[in-house]
């Protein structure tokens, strides 16, 4: 038995030994769990009670201010209008060019007042769409005063105009200093049913007999395109590209044309005809631009609305004369072919999301994502490129349709939108240097 008793016992210390490993390691395991949750509160000071969110927003909205500084990669790059707190969208000046209106996906619309180009922050006043929207794009009407926004909700896309309140009479002077509120003038929705609006743009009807209203392009991502009266919101025209779908569309300057681009590489112009008494009369149909190989990916016209630019998937831009007499048959002709420079590492052709050509018409704006570069329409050479100008893709640009201040100088500012929640200012640069 004696054998037996001792294997026995050997089992047991052995158990036992086993045991105890076992529970010395989990037990240390737990600790060294304890101690890794715990160190970071040994860092901080029980006895200094944490700092509100608010003081800590307006520091370090500073030391951001401070470091865009020194971050800015690019001589052209004036200012960054901040503030958005998603995606913005659209923006447009005003016709005096010192009010910048911004379209941002949270919810607000932003009009900045621009004083100086170079200052360290801008006046805006914020406008909140109703409930449920987001604004997609926005246009001046009459004036700096109202404002006409398209705003996206799941039910379709809306327009709403706002435009000052009326001040009231009273003898407070604290109460007369105070800027009036903009209110809902006119409204419409489901303006493409429950399409969603690619582009609104505007332009002062100058041409002819026209009354110098503004007349606003509203795009659908179908075939439709709405034209509306600025400051009554009444509708002006329906016109159709039948082409499977837009991709924009645009007014000219003096408000005569309206031009699109759609899925096909022809262009359709239509002309605004206008009645004796400077009302809209009809919209016609009165020619095409037909050259491309490949659909046109955007356009814009010159600020004499007698040329139109266009950027097509073919790798090409085209410079078109399109004061022609076309009730005679005369169809618009090419003036210039210029093919895209903009190139990968590879040496492949990228294509251009969005054109923009300055009030002088001497400098086409481009961008492709997050790139911006700007060409002499002279010659059709590199003027300067600005890689990754933002940090994400560039939704939108606009020139300032007027010199604006920046310190001691008046210049022409190219605002630029994107979804890194930015909007950026940009010089022009020096044509000369091409």
């Amino acid at each position: 038995m004696d054998p037996i008793l001792s294997v026995v016992a050997l089992s047991v210390v052995l158990g036992a030994v086993i045991v105890f490993v076992f529970f010395k390691s989990y037990f240390l395991k737990q600790r060294s769990e304890v101690q890794t949750i715990a160190k970071p509160e040994l860092h901080s000071d029980p006895k200094k009670p944490s700092k509100p969110p608010q003081p800590i927003f307006r520091k370090s909205h500073a030391k951001h201010h401070s470091k865009d500084q020194n971050k800015r990669h690019h001589p052209l790059d004036l200012n960054t209008l901040k503030g958005h707190a998603d995606s913005v969208a659209g923006l447009c000046f005003s016709s005096d060019g010192r009010n910048l209106a911004t379209a941002c996906a949270d919810g607000v619309v932003r009009v900045f007042k621009l004083e100086d180009a170079s200052s360290k922050s801008f006046k805006f006043l914020r406008i909140t769409v109703p409930a449920g929207g987001h604004p997609m794009a926005v246009v001046f009407s009459e004036d700096a005063s109202s404002i006409v926004v398209a705003s996206q909700t799941l039910t379709g896309c809306s327009l709403y105009m706002y435009g000052e309140e009326k001040q009231k009479a009273t003898n407070d002077s604290k109460q007369q200093t105070k800027l009036p509120l903009p209110e809902i003038k006119w409204e419409h929705h489901k303006i493409h049913e429950k399409r969603a609006i690619l582009t609104l743009t505007g332009a002062t009807a100058s041409y002819g007999t026209a009354d110098g209203s503004t007349i606003i392009a509203s795009c659908s991502e179908g075939t439709d395109i709405v034209l509306w009266h600025g400051k009554t919101g009444k509708v002006l025209g329906h016109v159709d590209t039948n082409q499977l779908k837009n991709t924009m569309a645009t007014i000219s300057p003096n408000g005569r044309f309206l031009a699109a681009a759609a899925f096909t590489a022809d262009v359709k112009v239509w002309e605004i005809v206008y009645s004796k008494d400077g009302s809209v009369k009809e919209v016609l149909n009165v020619m095409q631009l037909k050259g491309h190989k490949s659909a046109v990916t955007w356009l814009c016209f010159s600020p004499s609305s007698e040329q139109i630019i266009t950027a097509s998937k073919d790798g090409s831009i085209r410079i078109w004369n399109i004061n022609v007499r076309y009730h005679l048959d005369e169809d618009p002709k090419t003036l210039k072919v210029f093919p895209i420079p903009l190139c990968d590492s590879s040496g492949s052709t990228l294509l251009y999301d969005r054109l923009c050509l300055s009030p002088d018409g001497k400098i086409l704006a481009t961008t492709h994502g997050s790139t911006l570069q700007w060409l002499c329409m002279d010659t059709g050479k590199v003027l300067d490129t600005a890689e990754k100008a933002h940090d994400g893709d560039i939704t939108w640009m606009s020139w300032s349709p007027k010199p604006i201040p920046l310190g001691n100088e008046q210049v022409v500012v190219l605002a630029t939108a994107s979804v890194d929640k930015k909007v950026k200012l940009w010089a022009a640069p020096s044509v000369n240097s091409s």
